[in-house]
């Protein structure tokens, strides 16, 4: 099965949260807001910061804002700055990782077609597109697409 990290799903929560409210929002403010703990919050916050999807400012009024629009930040970027780069295995090119049965391996390679289908369909779903209170003609459209559909169905097993 197909699965995101807990925190890649937190991290979606959070970046929407950012998305509405106060132009600046604190750790605490948010994980209140959004019923997580706040240490987990503050972990979030860290990396979305480290990849350039959230700014933070110092001081007194200090926080979390969003450093570009829902609209703009696709969801494998979100996936890419919490749990690293998508590889559904670890022969995908640039998953980091090697195989034991690389040199022998008749299927070599070939993962990577599949991994950049799941990566190409995750790329045309925006935060936009997981925000409830926005449209939500993106996300249909997105969904028709023949890669979301067999990653819909692939996750559905």
């Amino acid at each position: 099965m197909l699965r995101l990290s807990k925190l890649t799903d937190y991290a979606v929560v959070v970046l929407i949260r950012l998305s509405h409210g106060e132009a600046v929002q604190t750790s605490p403010g948010i994980a209140a807001g959004i019923g997580l703990p706040e240490p987990t919050v503050a972990k979030v916050l860290k990396a979305l910061a480290y990849s350039g999807l959230v700014s933070s400012q110092r001081g007194a009024r200090g926080g979390y804002r969003l450093a570009r629009a829902l609209s703009a930040i696709p969801i494998t970027d979100v996936v890419a700055a919490i749990d690293g780069p998508i590889a559904l295995t670890a022969c995908v090119e640039g998953s980091g990782a090697g195989c034991e049965a690389e040199c022998t391996c008749p299927v070599r390679g070939r993962w990577d077609l599949v991994n950049d289908a799941v990566r190409q369909a995750l790329a045309r779903i925006t935060l936009a597109d997981m925000d409830r209170s926005a449209p939500r003609a993106h996300a249909r459209a997105a969904a028709q697409q023949p890669d979301a559909l067999a990653l819909t169905l692939i996750s559905a097993e």
